[in-house]
């Protein structure tokens, strides 16, 4: 434990004991004071859970503006059993992170599958006061494992999972995924601008953001581990959009650039991207924004939430 990181930690603290979540809509909601800070410290201190593992879940909860806690209501979900697509949610949940034995150890299955049976009650009571509806889709599992992992109850988790599905990226688990189509979609047009020699390359060999990165798009990066350096990436993505993902996909691109621009076969390195790395990830996805165009960097903000029309 080095004292810059404890350092980091008592800032941290002391802006979390002066900052309350709120849970003002997404049209009004502005970051306050506290929020802003919080950001600032994550992009460039990163949150120290090494020495303090209360931050992370205190910061998420803060960032999503989660202030509803209800243990009734989520036991009453709980209580009414098997949601009408259990078997689907069975299907996936067993294989969730299954190669990581740290979150096989602290998240069991039937949290995942109780968590997401409760989720399809609580928007099948909610669909006629909904603009969007809500059921279990490919790869929800596995977004909801970093919040069943990080916070420290699964009444919390719930909460977290619900709020960030449906306000941060609602889009990407409509039935057709139209989130993540045009994620990949903007993946393309974005990678064009910041190397268009290795999207020439790319598309010479066949070679679309939906053919090598659906699985990183669909999942916001979490199919790829470590999980520490995922946890790591969506404190980043959390603070500060998770459209960045795409930037993100981009920025892990770039890092293995020379290989995949040597290879016959690219595709043969894109179906398993190396271990993420987290800050190094992050770093050059915030210097890519400034090389988009604003309007297409506007897109690709509203990509995850905002309906066409």
């Amino acid at each position: 434990m080095s004292a810059s990181q404890e350092t980091t930690a008592h800032s941290f603290n002391r802006i979390l004991n002066h900052t309350k979540s709120t849970s003002k809509p997404r049209a009004t909601g502005e970051p306050d004071d506290g929020t802003r800070k919080l950001r600032r410290l994550i992009l460039v201190d990163g949150i120290p859970s090494s020495v303090d593992s209360t931050l992370r879940p205190r910061i998420w909860k803060i960032l999503l503006r989660v202030n509803d806690l209800s243990a009734d209501r989520f036991l009453c979900y709980v209580a009414r059993g098997p949601c009408e697509v259990r078997e689907k949610i069975r299907n996936d949940t067993f294989r969730t992170l299954a190669t990581d034995k740290g979150f096989k150890e602290r998240v069991r299955e039937d949290m995942l599958v109780r968590l997401l049976d409760a989720f399809v009650w609580r928007n099948h009571d909610r669909q006629e006061s909904s603009q969007l509806g809500f059921t279990y889709v490919q790869g929800m599992n596995v977004l909801a494992a970093p919040f069943l992992y990080t916070m420290p109850s699964e009444v919390e988790a719930f909460y977290c999972f619900a709020k960030f599905i449906e306000e941060c990226c609602p889009l990407y688990v409509q039935p057709t995924l139209e989130g993540v189509h045009r994620g990949l979609k903007l993946l393309d047009r974005c990678l064009k601008i910041v190397d268009p020699e290795l999207y020439v390359h790319l598309r010479s060999k066949n070679l679309s953001a939906e053919i090598y990165a659906f699985p990183s798009v669909l999942t916001l990066c979490a199919c790829t581990p470590p999980l520490d350096q995922v946890l790591q990436l969506w404190d980043f993505l959390l603070a500060f959009g998770v459209h960045l993902n795409v930037l993100c996909v981009i920025a892990q691109l770039l890092l293995m650039r020379e290989d995949v621009m040597a290879s016959p076969s690219p595709m043969r390195l894109l179906r398993t991207f190396p271990p993420l790395e987290a800050l190094p990830v992050i770093g050059i996805a915030v210097t890519l924004v400034r090389d988009l165009p604003t309007e297409l960097y506007d897109e690709l903000v509203r990509h995850p939430y905002e309906l066409l029309e």
